[in-house]
């Protein structure tokens, strides 16, 4: 296995995921995760699998803009699965003319090599708070 190609193909799993979300293109942001992802947020109960993902996400369809920064401070790799510590700064904006609210904070992520090699979010526990 090349540690650095993983790498950079983690890295690329986290912008795509990004200009999706921005794009509001659900379908590109589900096919960046594990059908038996968990998502782990500060205050909320755990969001447990792509389809409560999809749920989730559908509810805030057209009704907010999404956009985020990555400053990735570390990717480990071992084999089938990696780490990642990433500080992430991002923006949401109500579409119905509401004030954007800014948030930022720590993420640590697990990904995992899925047969055929392609990586894809596993475990995401996620502490962005609201930037006054």
């Amino acid at each position: 296995m090349n540690k650095a190609k993983d790498e950079n193909e983690i890295r690329e799993v986290i912008a795509t995921w990004l200009k999706a979300t921005a794009a509001e293109d659900l379908e590109t942001v589900l096919g960046l995760m594990a059908e038996d992802v968990v998502f782990l947020r500060p205050g909320c109960p755990p969001l447990m699998g792509r389809q409560a993902f999809a749920d989730a996400s559908r509810g805030q369809a057209g009704k907010t803009r999404i956009e985020g920064t990555p400053d990735i401070r570390e990717i480990r790799v071992e084999g089938d699965f990696a780490c990642c510590w990433n500080y992430l700064s991002m923006t949401i904006t109500p579409l119905d003319g509401g004030a954007p609210v800014r948030y930022a904070g720590n993420i640590l992520s697990v990904f995992r090599r899925e047969p055929g090699g392609r990586w894809v979010l596993f475990r995401d526990a996620n502490m962005l708070q609201i930037v006054p």
